[in-house]
């Protein structure tokens, strides 16, 4: 059945309240979602984004307050529920099944069959590449989805999600994991979602999708709704205020000046077979940004330098002493630490604790012959979880139970946790909100300032020339040029990044 285009309010939350625990998450948030309207819903990590999200679409019952679809009060008994009455969601953890085919993806407790109950494989097709035409997916029904890019299996999440005909799409940070080319093709089909009249809850905190999208902005933090704007009203200051509860100037300004110390890493003739022959220094003090493409080998660079990776030639010196790459260990005996990419894949234990995972691989709460018990592990990590702000109810609390910025934060708090002379972070802001990029950069200046030397890998190009002294562009493997001073220009990047110039910068040149 067709959904029914109607003006006016789709679905209203009234005075919803949650708890978990002794943990209240939502406390009487109203908003009101209406036909051929994007509302954005922003806010923090942590802030219940996610669990009004799911108490919205009958995942998660209500303590308080009610839900009306058309004005009438609704009571969900789970997400079919909700899906009878038009709502489907696109969660910002995917779903499919890799090892399907698009089309078992999509018709996926939805196949049709013959009347004797047998599997109608041309329907099938034919009911997928409808879908995916709707989204303007050029994809092969019959591709494995596991072989598809994040972005392609994003799509068929959505396609999925419209082949029910819904009246309400939720759509929960669809981008995150999306490249800016990706992100840009997915914002367009919100758009035209839009005036083919649904009404779309959107959750963001990515200030350019907000612009581009929002018709109307709720924030939360705290579980509260902090503000809630039409178009009209919306700017920039108003709501990264909202969200963290404070004014935030000017996320970049380090204020670190243009002093520098004495070269603190020293990189020669680092390769693999993956990364060409490369040198670089980083000087005490010094953040050199690192930007380039996605595969240029910024990451697979860094891993060699942190000793995770096995180079085939090269050296590394921190401090004028060579550093033995070669031995598990060695790098974190010279006092290289690095926040890999991935959290949750390369860095955290998410079945343990806040404390456990900031404390892990480091000396903390380590009796003097060996050993430890949860509460030198709490007093331990304390300290460096209020550093960071570490939102939770306790530093026992599993961190898969966190916020992706708050898991974040813990990742980052075991870097500080091993005092490193050499600190590399690879896309440290990914998926996390405007406070916790606050956080995070206000904690980059620190460390720089006490002396470390820092490398910042980020896709993010105010990012990178916002917080970095230098930096390195990589194209194809290699370093092809060094940008500093009325250089250090996103055009600079770009076209260095894509090999429009090609400006070989020889070992020598890498140097401040």
């Amino acid at each position: 059945m067709k959904s029914q285009v109607t003006g006016g309010p789709v679905a209203q939350l009234v005075g919803i309240a949650k708890s978990f625990a002794h943990n209240r998450v939502l406390d009487d948030v109203t908003l009101t979602l209406e036909a051929r309207r994007v509302h954005v819903l922003a806010g923090e990590n942590g802030a219940g984004k996610s669990t009004l999200i799911k108490v919205l679409t009958g995942i998660e019952p209500q303590d308080a307050g009610d839900i009306l679809i058309d004005g009438r009060p609704v009571e969900f008994n789970g997400p079919g529920d909700a899906r009878a009455l038009g709502i489907a969601v696109v969660h910002q953890e995917l779903s499919l099944v890799p090892d399907l085919t698009v089309a078992d993806n999509l018709m996926l407790g939805v196949e049709p069959r013959h009347r004797g109950g047998r599997l109608d494989f041309r329907s099938a097709r034919e009911n997928a590449v409808a879908a995916l035409n709707r989204v303007g997916a050029s994809l092969s029904p019959s591709a494995r989805v596991g072989q598809l890019s994040v972005g392609e299996q994003q799509l068929i999440e959505i396609a999925r999600a419209l082949s029910e005909n819904p009246r309400l799409l939720v759509l929960d940070e669809p981008t995150a994991a999306l490249s800016q080319k990706e992100a840009g093709h997915l914002l367009g089909i919100v758009e035209e979602l839009r005036a083919q009249g649904l009404a779309i809850l959107y959750i963001s905190h990515r200030m350019e999708e907000i612009h581009r999208l929002a018709d109307h902005v709720t924030v939360l933090r705290d579980g509260h709704v902090a503000d809630s704007m039409p178009r009209a009203d919306m700017s920039e200051d108003r709501i990264v205020t909202s969200m963290v509860g404070r004014p935030v100037n000017d996320l970049y300004d380090h204020g670190r000046g243009s002093a520098r110390g004495e070269v603190r890493l020293s990189v020669r003739g680092l390769k693999s077979s993956v990364v060409q022959e490369t040198s670089l220094e980083v000087r005490a003090g010094e953040v050199v940004g690192l930007a380039g493409i996605v595969g240029a080998g910024r990451s697979e660079l860094c891993r060699l330098i942190a000793g995770f990776d096995r180079a085939d030639g090269g050296e590394v010196t921190v401090d004028g002493e060579r550093v033995d790459i070669a031995r598990a260990g060695g790098a974190a005996d010279a006092d290289i630490a690095m926040l890999p990419e991935s959290r949750k894949a390369q860095g955290l234990f998410l079945g343990m604790s806040i404390a456990d995972n900031v404390c892990m691989g480091t000396a903390l709460a380590k009796r003097r012959f060996g050993g430890t018990s949860p509460s030198r592990l709490r007093t331990a990590a304390k300290p460096l979880a209020d550093r960071l702000r570490v939102r939770a109810t306790s530093l026992d609390q599993p961190v898969g139970e966190l916020s992706g910025g708050n898991q974040q934060k813990v990742l980052l708090a075991r870097c500080l946790a091993k005092k490193p002379t050499v600190l590399i972070l690879d896309e440290p802001t990914r998926g996390v909100d405007i406070g916790a990029k606050a956080d995070i950069y206000e904690l980059i200046n620190d460390i720089a300032t006490q002396g470390v030397a820092v490398i910042l890998i980020s896709s993010e190009l105010p990012e990178v020339l916002g917080m970095s002294d230098r930096v390195l562009v990589m194209h194809q493997h290699r370093i092809v040029a060094e940008l500093t001073g009325k250089d250090m220009t996103e055009e600079h990047i770009v076209r260095y990044a894509t090999g429009l110039v090609r400006k070989q910068v020889e070992p020598a040149e890498v140097n401040s």
